[in-house]
């Protein structure tokens, strides 16, 4: 093989390499962040803990027996707690010098002494640590992959009731003890579960791959595992789309890598220009940005200009269909390209507008084919959990395909079809761009005081993360949700 040969093939294939791991959409979650997640986190830890199932103790020690029942967590205090990032892929929760108040119901026998009634027990010295394993699973999605769990009670009392109080408080010691051992092994039980099977169903809420529309999907799997720093959580995204009618049609991402280096807000997000290309490219591809205009749907003035701008030709062609029909027929010529800079946000977009005349009961008659090029400026709002665009033509021009003549001669309908594009397709699109496409954040939490930067070839987002649902309630709803519909909905 040729030497340049082989130059190119590795230049092609590092390219190739390069853009299939590039991420168009970075999330940088700050310490700030996590500080709003652990005051969640720890409502959610201690309604886990207020559930927990303590089994039923029973047994005997000489002439004394005794049996319990009916154990239940009456109140919780978990007043030291802390969650921080721990590196390369970790959360790490502790909980340090808690109590748990348990109430249960006793039944003793001591020789001829039969007492039943009720007990309150408190466990101090509750110290909790657990380590949460993030990773990404096969299919992209970020979950937690495995948890570490350690728990231990420091010492507990008990508050007898009852007729024989004074008598039975000399079995306390052995009580508590064998209360003290259940707690504790019930702990780490409850936490696993809670992170293991009900936070990874809550993250199934999050968009990976999932339809916007009747023609686009939208791909935010995660190219690789989570990257944790002492200060911030780093996701990945493939942050792409792709036309439905062929998933595996996509464009190649080129574009360079959104860079984070904030820190001052709870959550970053950052987009590269290849992230609304390939939207442009997949609604491109799905043809919707083809329009047609015929009869009342051509404004009247403008009806007036065409016909007298294309007068002779009419006549040339067949002088009695001069009062028939006008159809207009726009077809984008190419995928739209999206241009950002530390100015502002533009698209631009190349067309070419068939003008014909409609008899009745015959073929149209094309009289002209112009080609329209035109310069959008694009606003980028974050509302909630939607990114949402808001377009404006900027600049427009128009020329003939067939003549420099016939451009000047039709100089006069460039501000007419502009304000066509103005009065009838940009409220199309910006009716489609407005509704805004999912980002990926779980069900039951929303951004607020969002602020969006140009840089140049990206944008940034900073924002701030507002709970909008207690992790209980969106868990419940799940577990009420059949299979993974709910999750699908949330897309």
């Amino acid at each position: 093989m040729p030497l340049h040969c082989l130059l190119f093939l590795l230049t092609w294939l590092g390219t190739a390499s390069v853009a299939a791991h590039t991420p168009a959409c970075k999330m940088r979650i700050t310490d700030k962040g996590l500080a709003l997640v652990k005051q969640e986190g720890l409502r959610f830890v201690e309604q886990e803990l207020e559930s927990i199932s303590i089994p039923d103790l029973h047994g005997k020690q000489g002439k004394f027996h005794y049996n319990i029942s009916s154990v239940k967590v009456t109140h919780l205090q978990l007043n030291f707690s802390e969650l921080h990032f721990q590196p390369e892929q970790d959360l790490a929760f502790r909980i340090n010098n808690g109590s748990i108040g348990v109430r249960f119901r006793r039944q003793l026998l001591y020789w001829f002494f039969y007492d039943i009634g009720s007990i309150k027990t408190w466990a101090e010295g509750v110290n909790i640590h657990t380590l949460l394993r993030l990773s990404r699973d096969q299919g992209g999605r970020l979950k937690i992959a495995n948890m570490s769990c350690n728990a231990s009670i420091a010492r507990m009392h008990a508050g007898f009731s009852g007729t024989l109080r004074k008598v039975y408080e000399f079995v306390a010691i052995l009580l508590t003890t064998g209360m003290r051992y259940l707690i504790s092994q019930q702990i780490c039980p409850a936490l696993n579960h809670a992170g293991l099977v009900l936070l990874n169903s809550l993250l199934d809420t999050v968009p990976v791959r999932n339809p916007v529309d009747e023609y686009v999907g939208s791909d935010y799997s995660l190219l690789n595992d989570p990257h944790v720093t002492p200060e911030n959580i780093d996701l990945d995204f493939k942050g792409m789309f792709f036309p439905l009618q062929n998933e595996n049609e996509t464009l190649p991402n080129l574009a360079p890598e959104p860079l984070l280096r904030e820190t001052e807000r709870m959550v970053y997000m950052g987009l590269s220009e290849y992230f609304f290309d390939s939207a442009l490219f997949s609604y491109y591809r799905a043809g919707v940005l083809n329009m047609e205009f015929a009869g009342d749907e051509v404004p009247k003035d403008l009806q007036v200009l065409l016909r007298a701008s294309f007068f002779g030709s009419i006549m040339l062609l067949n002088p009695d269909v001069v009062d028939a029909p006008l159809i207009l027929k726009l077809q984008v010529t190419e995928a739209p390209r999206c241009t950002i800079r530390s100015s502002g946000t533009s698209v631009s977009v190349s067309a070419l507008l068939n003008i014909f005349l409609a008899p009745l009961n015959q073929p149209p008659i094309l009289l002209s084919s112009l080609t329209m090029e035109s310069r959008l400026s694009a606003k980028v709002v974050l509302h909630h959990k939607a990114l949402q665009v808001q377009l404006d033509l900027r600049r427009f021009r128009i020329y003939s395909n067939q003549s420099a003549f016939e451009s000047l001669a039709l100089l006069p309908l460039q501000a007419p079809l502009k304000t066509l594009l103005q009065m009838t397709i940009m409220p199309f699109i910006n009716e489609k761009t407005t509704k805004g496409v999912r980002i990926p954040l779980p069900e039951g939490m929303d951004f607020t005081k969002e602020a969006v930067r140009s840089h140049l070839g990206y944008l940034t987002i900073g924002a701030d993360l507002h709970f909008t649902k207690g992790l209980r309630e969106v868990i419940e709803k799940l577990r009420a949700t059949p299979g993974p519909s709910l999750a699908s909905r949330a897309a």
